[in-house]
């Protein structure tokens, strides 16, 4: 059995590298802070504006895929403000530090009534949404007030380069925290890092841009206007999110069927995919493979339901191998009949398939994982004996010469040695 993680009060479930990003964001903010109070607000209009638009950013922060928290508005204005320079005639004199601690105040004020319903933030990810911008504006300010804002081409090919190298940077750190967090390698969690955040950090700092550079011709009214189209691509992300959330929970809730009709044990389909998943981590798989990955080892007995007489204990693994193949294709058949999920049931059907068959090509690597995962739980169960989980993992590796994969087998031992 795998122990659930027991939960950590305030800064003992953060890693180390959580701690260090925050408390590296929190000096910087004290010490802008410090800076602007000793010597004032410079164009405080100005800083009031942005501040204002980084805090309904922050307030309409959301949760994406992978559980990642952002705020593309909040984002987009803090950058927009680090890389201003001018509004309307007047020339933006402001600081570094100055553009650290508008973005510091306004993530804070629209943090507040996040907090006053228990929402707390994420105090990583707030810290990255302080020093991305930060990092342009350290880069950006000394220049917006030498001889080069006045060379269009220069500063604005200036511009890009700092927020890419700005978005190239939050993407490291993130993929540090989520790698050491998940327990993957940093080669993949980096991977799933690009392809969650880079489409954002695209939209964020292409609009941080043209904030910076239309507030020379529109003024203030420049905020509203490019900040629009962010707002709707924001509003159709949250409803993909929402959409895959929903999606997730009824395939959960599916999944449990099994369980009702008394065809496998309580908590069988919860603890293969949790075993299945973390098997898939230690084995390198991406987020989008880890996401098919749960689906499949959630419904992965979901063709027992066919069963005129149950499998005592729902236990597949003690029953014959030409009993195996036929709830997995009746399974596979269910899934297929969604019209969603074609891989899910390739995997789902191919899973009661031996490593090293006589004939054809190996399974998917899903459906080895989800074979070695479910054999696992079927033999130990809700078990916490570890001597018992000990002598399965040695059976299984018994077989590994051709039923189990042997190196999701190691997977297998690498993840419940981790987790007792």
């Amino acid at each position: 059995m795998i122990a659930p993680a027991r939960q950590r009060p305030g800064w003992q479930s953060l890693d180390s590298a959580q701690l260090l990003l925050i408390a590296v964001a929190g000096m910087l903010i004290i010490g802008a802070v410090t800076e602007v109070g000793a010597v004032g607000l410079r164009d405080s209009h100005t800083a009031v504006l942005f501040g204002a638009l980084i805090a309904v950013g922050e307030l309409l922060r959301m949760l994406m895929p992978g559980n990642r928290e952002v705020a593309p508005i909040a984002s987009a204005g803090s950058l927009g403000y680090a890389l201003l320079l001018r509004v309307g005639s007047e020339p933006a004199t402001h600081s570094a530090l100055q553009a650290v601690t508008v973005t510091a105040c306004g993530t804070l004020v629209g943090s507040l009534p996040h907090i006053a319903v228990g929402r707390i933030p994420r105090l990583d990810a707030t810290a990255r949404r302080i020093l991305s911008p930060a990092l342009v504006a350290f880069i950006f300010r000394p220049m917006a007030h030498s001889s080069l804002r006045h060379h269009w081409p220069s500063l604005i090919a200036v511009m890009a380069l700092t927020v890419m190298l700005a978005c190239a940077a939050e993407v490291v750190a993130a993929a540090t925290i989520r790698a050491e967090a998940v327990r993957t390698r940093f080669g993949i969690a980096l991977g799933d890092e690009i392809r969650a955040k880079v489409p954002l950090c695209v939209a964020s700092g292409a609009t941080g841009m043209l904030i910076a550079v239309s507030t020379f011709v529109m003024g203030p009214a420049a905020l509203l206007v490019f900040t629009a189209p962010i707002l709707v691509t924001q509003v159709a992300f949250r409803r993909f999110a929402g959409i895959r959330a929903t999606y997730l929970q009824t395939v959960r809730a599916l999944s449990q069927v099994t369980e009702v009709g008394g065809y496998v044990e309580t908590g069988h389909s919860r603890r293969v995919g949790e075993l299945a998943v973390a098997m898939g981590r230690e084995l390198g798989m991406t987020e989008e493979e880890l996401l098919e990955l749960e689906y499949a080892a959630l419904m992965h007995d979901i063709g027992q339901l066919s069963l005129r007489d149950p499998i005592p204990g729902g236990a597949t693994v003690l029953a014959s191998p030409s009993e195996q193949r036929r709830i997995a294709g009746l399974g596979a058949g269910v899934i297929t009949k969604t019209g969603l999920l074609d891989e899910v049931a390739e995997i789902v059907r191919r899973q009661a398939e031996p490593y090293r068959a006589a004939e054809g090509s190996a399974p998917p690597l899903a459906s080895r994982v989800i074979k070695v995962a479910n054999a696992y739980d079927d033999l130990v169960g809700a078990s916490s004996d570890r001597d018992r989980s000990a002598a399965v993992i040695e059976r299984l590796r018994g077989d590994s010469a051709a039923e189990y994969d042997p190196t999701v087998v190691e997977a297998l031992g690498h993840v419940v040695d981790r987790m007792r």
